[in-house]
């Protein structure tokens, strides 16, 4: 799949600002300094772990939407109570671990379906994790132990995902056109190892640059240090918004 344009307010509505940090008083001034320049933000396992849902629900009372990456990965009874609580907290987006498999992932999608309609709740997006971007395909081989290539093995978690009634993936961008040629148009892929010609790539090791993604046919990218990091993020986040439109 090859998306032909994005205009400047279609790239600002799909990028998913990381909120990397361990202060919620930094979160929530990141918040207020780029809620104009993106359409979601994320908050992962550090700064849930800190702040807890009060901060989930300062940061909806600012009017973004959330993004909850904690990558739920347990029994599909646990997984379906935790995506239900998440649900409650009016998140936009959240995810489960795909290697937890269908009955994991359906209890959550079915759980989630339920609770929604009878509590009348927007219902957000369930996603799943395939292989996470900072793993080579060494490791995924030789220390997790999955006879694979990375595409062929993220080509099957997106397959499972899908049969189990998700809207969509966490991938590298370099699978992004495998996993639309797989499951269609949209079924949705949320693509992190985004990093501009001008970002190291940190730890990420499967990356590509926000206009290729885009190209490739990614709904959402989470954009993190590439942007935070820098000197000066609102002329990076400026800079990366500018060099994304085609």
């Amino acid at each position: 799949m090859i998306v032909e344009h994005r205009t400047e307010s279609e790239v600002r509505e799909r990028l998913i600002l990381a909120l990397d940090t361990d202060d919620p008083d930094h979160a929530l001034e990141m918040v207020n300094r780029f809620r104009p320049r993106v359409g979601l933000f994320k908050v992962g396992l550090q700064l849930f772990t800190k702040a807890g849902p009060t901060l989930v629900t300062s940061i909806r009372e600012q009017g973004p939407g959330v993004f909850l990456d904690l990558k739920f990965h347990d029994i599909p009874n646990t997984v379906a109570g935790a995506v239900i609580e998440a649900a409650r907290l009016g998140v936009k987006i959240l995810n489960v671990h795909a290697s937890g498999g269908v009955e994991m992932m359906k209890a959550a999608s079915e759980s989630l379906i339920r609770t929604c309609l009878r509590e009348n709740l927007d219902r957000p997006r369930l996603i799943a994790v395939t292989v996470l971007t900072s793993l080579a395909q060494e490791a995924l081989e030789h220390e997790i132990g999955v006879p694979r290539r990375i595409e062929s093995h993220v080509k099957h978690l997106a397959s499972l995902s899908m049969r189990a009634g998700l809207d969509g993936v966490v991938a590298s961008p370099r699978e992004i056109s495998i996993i639309k040629d797989q499951c269609g148009e949209k079924f949705l892929v949320v693509t992190p190892g985004i990093r501009p010609p001008w970002s190291p790539p940190d730890d990420q090791k499967r990356t590509m640059t926000p206009k290729q993604a885009l190209m490739e046919g990614a709904d959402y990218l989470v954009i993190g240090r590439a942007v935070t990091a820098q000197k000066d993020p609102d002329a990076a986040l400026d800079r990366l918004i500018e060099e994304s439109v085609f």
